[in-house]
């Protein structure tokens, strides 16, 4: 009985020194050195696309949709057709425009001539007549004057003659001044005024006549489409937007508080998950004017211009931007997981010996992965990486390689 009490007596003490060396072994954790590098620094964000350059096509009357012979996505030249409409009252007011326009015309015709057409005739008739008879009396008044210088003639039939003639005169002017009389000036100017407004009526039908058929009004790319055949449009309707996205305009959205690290002219670089692997780039071309806030996110506009020479990037798509802020040439360098921050600052925990110190640092520029150090590190200094161990100063631990 004493001797299986003393073996586990020993087991036990074995057991509790066992213990006790493992939890004063030091603990594994991995650091990374601190290097020189070119750093590019970046500020992350997204943004989305809009063209630079657009117009919208809406429906200017109330019309059904007939054709519409292009598709979202397309390339199209300026004045190209995005869509037919029909509205038959259209077709039936150029129709009465044109009967207008064709009476005013023939009323203005007829007064010029003169007055109504028969009454008009009348008259030239009578004229006629008159003129002959006096131009018949004139002759014979002449043929009695020479006579009665002969003495062939009696004195009465020379002045029977002259009153015949001078009848036919007055005759004659009375039916001139009868058929000038038919049409007074004001008539006249009437009759032009009314065919001038029966004109412009017409061209006004006929431009409504012609919008029914809605064209593109810039060379670019058809997008939000909005209609298809059948379609019943309100005036003022959207049929489609029409832009040019050989260049395009990114709004990216940045967090307020990174704000001061951009400003314009700076790079850009724009990626789209739908296209991986594709990277368009840019400027910045305008600061925000104001905050607004975008989801749990306080954030402004900043205006960027990208190339997009192969129309890939499309209107209103959601993309991934980086805004080049800054370069570092010979910049020290380490992880940015490697770095903490609390109320005294930024700091890091540096190797020392095979002891951890707390280590205060200034940062400068940064990417997603590497942030620059410009006061508190020197080149080759190794800084602790998270790892499952909670550090303290002063604790001793067992490096390895993290990076």
């Amino acid at each position: 009985m004493k001797k299986w009490l003393v073996v586990i007596l020993v087991a036990a003490a074995l057991a509790i020194g066992g213990g006790l060396l493992r939890k004063s072994k030091p603990p594994l954790v991995p650091f990374a050195r601190a290097g020189r590098q070119r750093l590019v620094g970046t500020l992350p964000t997204n943004g989305k696309v809009e063209p630079l350059e657009w117009q919208a096509v809406r429906a200017e009357s109330a019309a059904l949709v007939v054709r519409v012979p292009v598709h979202e996505g397309d390339r199209v030249a300026k004045g190209a057709v995005l869509a037919e409409t029909s509205d038959p009252s259209l077709q039936a007011g150029l129709e009465t425009a044109q009967a207008r326009v064709a009476e005013a015309r023939a009323a203005l015709n007829a007064l010029e001539q003169g007055g109504r057409p028969a009454e008009v005739a009348e008259i030239e008739n009578s004229l006629a007549r008159a003129r002959f008879d006096l131009a018949t009396e004139t002759r014979e008044y002449q043929a009695l004057q020479r006579l009665e210088q002969k003495q062939a003639a009696t004195r009465l039939e020379v002045q029977t003659a002259a009153d015949k003639a001078q009848a036919l005169e007055l005759e004659i002017r009375g039916l001139e001044t009868r058929r000038d009389s038919l049409v007074p000036a004001g008539d006249v100017e009437g009759a032009r005024a009314r065919l001038a407004g029966a004109e412009a009526a017409l061209a006004l039908a006929r431009t409504r006549q012609a919008l029914s058929v809605l064209h593109s009004p810039l060379a670019g790319v058809v997008y939000q489409l909005a209609v298809r055949p059948g379609a019943y449009l309100n005036p003022g309707d959207l049929v489609a937007n029409v832009g040019r996205l050989d260049r395009v305009r990114v709004r990216v959205y940045v967090d307020e508080p990174l704000l001061g690290r951009v400003a314009k002219d700076q790079p850009v670089g724009i990626t789209w998950e739908a296209l991986p692997g594709k990277r368009w780039e840019g400027r910045v071309e305008q600061m925000p004017t104001s905050i607004q806030t975008l989801g749990t996110r306080q954030v402004g506009e900043v205006v960027c211009t990208i190339e997009n020479p192969g129309g890939e990037l499309l209107p209103g798509v959601n993309v991934d931007a980086e805004i080049r802020t800054a370069v570092a040439e010979d910049a020290i360098v380490i992880p940015k997981e490697a770095l903490h921050h609390d109320a005294t600052g930024d700091w890091v925990f540096r190797l020392r010996g095979d002891t951890v110190e707390h280590r205060p640092v200034k940062t400068g520029i940064g990417t997603v992965t590497t942030i620059q150090i410009l006061e508190g590190l020197r080149e080759g200094d190794q800084v602790a990486l998270p790892s499952d161990a909670t550090l303290e100063p002063g604790q001793r631990v067992r490096p390895v390689s993290g990076g």
